[in-house]
């Protein structure tokens, strides 16, 4: 079970080792020298940030996002909590709160990808780098409006949040 709540400067230790374990996890093809330069930038950037947590009922963050207008800029789940609901969940609610929501995620990373497009996110473009020019290639994704009720679809369609 969990909820959700904004973040405060308190939580930056818990969100930044729930990015280490996540990449740690699901970007093996990071050089670590530009993990440890994403890390450095992320780390002077979330403390400013309002980020969106997934806490459990004692208030640890189990994953958490950030939204910024209109773009889902960053998702992120413990490993240890994957596959529990809780990157759907935020997701829904970065939907609720921008229906036609895009998103970017590294190529490489299959996994997110097969995630976003099971969901209902379509594929809209690709970039050869990624947002700060490194050689991370990107794939531009967009929410699908148009996705049909579960009971009008067939059962090889993606799974609409």
């Amino acid at each position: 079970m969990f909820k959700f709540r904004p973040s405060t400067e308190h939580d930056t230790a818990h969100v930044m080792s729930i990015w280490r374990k996540a990449v740690d996890a699901t970007h093996h093809f990071l050089d670590e020298a530009d993990r440890q330069a994403i890390e450095d930038e992320l780390s002077s950037f979330v403390p400013n940030v309002r980020l969106t947590l997934a806490v459990d009922p004692s208030d640890r963050p189990l994953g958490f996002m950030f939204l910024n207008e209109g773009r889902l800029e960053a998702l992120f789940v413990d490993p240890d909590h994957h596959g529990r609901g809780i990157g759907r969940a935020l997701v829904k609610e970065a939907l609720a709160r921008h229906p036609d929501l895009a998103t970017d995620v590294n190529e490489q990373n299959l996994q997110a990808v097969g995630f976003y497009e099971r969901i209902g996110f379509e594929r809209t473009g690709r970039s050869a780098i990624d947002g700060q020019g490194r050689p991370y290639p990107l794939i531009h994704l967009r929410f699908r409006r148009s996705v049909q009720p579960a009971t009008e679809r067939s059962s090889a369609g993606p799974d609409p949040l």
